[in-house]
């Protein structure tokens, strides 16, 4: 499955093969061109070469080990993960008691009543929970489809930062140290994100499909209407200093802290750890049609004193529309132009 681009400040990776002195007689089966060679990539069974930018779903960096082209490795769709209800249910840890599941329905009822009645003496745009698709059975596709996802990238479910022994520990992460500054999530918003949190740990997921497309890999997509402002997912994974990840070739690291002093700025690592936010996809924005399909925003916050990471909703969303959002949202510095 594809690599993407990691969204920290670590530097650009340096494309190279062991067959690197072969590139002056090599071309890219794809485009049949032998410009870029840098970022020509050779099959370790046919030796054929193909661009990272050419393949489908795109490379973004040479794998670590070997690699097959799509032809060698015979490619297929990922196995689909069981639709039985108590396989889902151990698979994301699901609180199995019937009031866990039915309360978060009533607070958000309760939630919604309140934000509507303070719209018009407030102008902050306050962030809104998820609305989960009533029907159970679509919930466990739903559910089904992410983890057929993570178990594809070899991921564990987590939907929260992890601090491993061997990485930064959680007294390293701290917004205060930001340069220049962090947004603080407002009490109302922390209480919103909170009782996301609640509803996915009783069953009640977000409406999210994720789908594997033969051009992007695996990508997210809207299973029913979702309004402007609405929490998608805090983008979680293992917290690692970025110093210790300058030379790694990770999958879809996100900068957590931008600090002034770089020996303490923080990434976060969804490689081994995750929940769906890793798998939404990446716009162009390099080009118009790229930028339109932009439906979502990252955001850092500061809540109570640790940095954290918010996908949001940053205009409505239909039923079927593919999440996107741009990973250049901060530093300017991902190679998106080969970007689907």
């Amino acid at each position: 499955m594809a690599l993407r681009s990691k969204r920290s400040q670590a530097p650009k990776p340096i494309f190279m093969s062991k067959h690197a002195d072969d590139f002056s007689e090599v071309h890219c089966e794809e485009c049949g061109s032998g410009e870029s060679p840098g970022e020509l990539l050779l099959c370790d069974k046919c030796d054929k070469g193909f661009h990272l930018f050419c393949l489908r779903p795109i490379l973004v960096s040479v794998p670590k080990g070997s690699w097959f082209c799509p032809s060698c490795s015979k490619q297929k769709v990922p196995k689909s993960f069981p639709l039985i209800q108590t396989k889902i249910i151990d698979f994301f840890r699901i609180q199995r008691s019937t009031e866990s599941t039915q309360k978060p329905s009533q607070d958000i009822q309760k939630k919604r009543k309140r934000s509507s009645s303070l719209v018009m003496s407030k102008k902050r745009r306050k962030l809104l929970p998820f609305n989960p698709s009533e029907d159970h059975e679509r919930r466990l596709e739903q559910m089904r489809s992410l983890a057929t996802a993570l178990t594809a990238a070899g991921t564990e479910f987590s939907n929260e930062l992890s601090y491993r022994p061997s990485m930064a520990p959680r007294s390293a992460n701290k917004s205060a140290l930001e340069k220049g500054g962090m947004q603080v999530l407002s009490k109302e918003d922390a209480e919103t994100l909170n009782l996301c949190k609640k509803m996915m740990n009783g069953g009640e997921w977000p409406p999210l499909m994720v789908v594997f497309d033969p051009e992007e890999g695996f990508t997210v997509e809207a299973d029913r209407f979702i309004k402007d402002l609405t929490i998608i997912s805090e983008y979680v994974g293992d917290v690692d200093y970025l110093k210790n990840r300058e030379n790694d070739g990770g999958d879809s690291m996100m900068t957590l802290l931008h600090a002034a002093n770089p020996s303490q700025s923080l990434v976060i690592c969804p490689d081994k750890r995750g929940n769906v936010a890793r798998f939404i996809n990446g716009i162009n924005n390099h080009t118009q049609e790229g930028k339109r399909k932009q439906n979502l925003k990252c955001v850092r916050y500061d809540v109570n004193g640790e940095c954290r990471v918010l996908l949001v909703a940053n205009r409505d969303i239909s039923k079927g529309e593919r999440l996107y959002y741009d990973y250049n949202g901060y530093e300017q510095e991902y190679p998106t132009q080969h970007f689907v």
